[in-house]
């Protein structure tokens, strides 16, 4: 891959793994939110309230779009793995932004997604 393709696939990782650190922030306008009719709409109007929640979905949109551009420049089966980086800036950001633990099992698992990425950038298309 080149250098714009790696540009992109970073770039919707990131904004991905950003929009979902975001709607997390949103949620602690809500706490739990019930699973029934009344829970989602007495979470609602906190959600809307919350700039993680315009934030978030912002990322997302954007992430798509780049996304795509992506798609365009590499085959799927080595791209859409990649994604999986996004769990590794979703850990780091949880335990920053929010103090989630960042166990040795959880950094195990990253360790494996690192040479599973590093792998696969090096096989052949």
């Amino acid at each position: 891959m080149n250098f714009i393709t790696w540009t992109l696939v970073i770039t919707g990782v990131t904004l991905n793994a950003a929009a979902q650190l975001m709607l997390k922030a949103a949620t602690s306008a809500t706490g739990p939110i019930a699973l029934s009719w009344s829970g989602m709409t007495a979470a609602t109007p906190r959600m809307l309230m919350h700039a993680g929640w315009w934030g978030g979905l912002t990322c997302y949109g954007i992430s798509v779009l780049i996304w795509v551009l992506a798609l365009s420049r590499a085959p799927v089966s080595v791209i859409y793995p990649m994604l999986s980086m996004g769990y590794i800036v979703n850990a780091i950001g949880a335990m920053l932004l929010f103090g989630e633990v960042l166990s040795m099992t959880k950094m195990v698992g990253i360790a494996i997604i690192i040479a599973g990425v590093c792998i696969l950038t090096r096989s052949p298309a």
